[in-house]
């Protein structure tokens, strides 16, 4: 599944880096404590989390996350948005909980 069909399923909110709908998610990864995200999360997983400073766009940079998805209808401030624009991350939000987002996105990632 591309970031754009999750996009368009879950009726997501893009903040940022909108060139990056095109990738690929390979999975996902559920966390708000970045060095468990740094030593677990796989190249091109979505990362779940209820962060929203700039250091997430560190961290998806650094282990080249298919996207970030902030819950719980938290929006990034003014620097993480310009930080994800620069580093063309895509930083999409929802309103939905940690858990809720998990069950609807593990659903569609294993349709058959």
């Amino acid at each position: 599944m591309k970031v754009s069909d999750l996009v368009r399923e879950l009726g997501l909110t893009v903040f940022c880096g909108e060139a990056g709908l095109a990738a690929e998610i390979s999975g996902g990864y559920t966390s708000d404590l970045l060095s468990d995200v740094m030593g677990h999360m796989e190249e091109g997983m979505l990362w779940i989390t209820m962060q929203t400073h700039q250091n997430i766009l560190a961290v998806a940079t650094l282990k080249d996350a298919a996207a970030v998805l902030i819950v719980n209808g938290a929006v990034p401030d003014e620097e993480t948005l310009a930080k994800g624009k620069e580093e063309d991350v895509p930083l999409l939000g929802t309103t939905l909980s940690a858990f809720e987002a998990n069950g609807r996105i593990y659903q569609l990632l294993h349709k058959a």
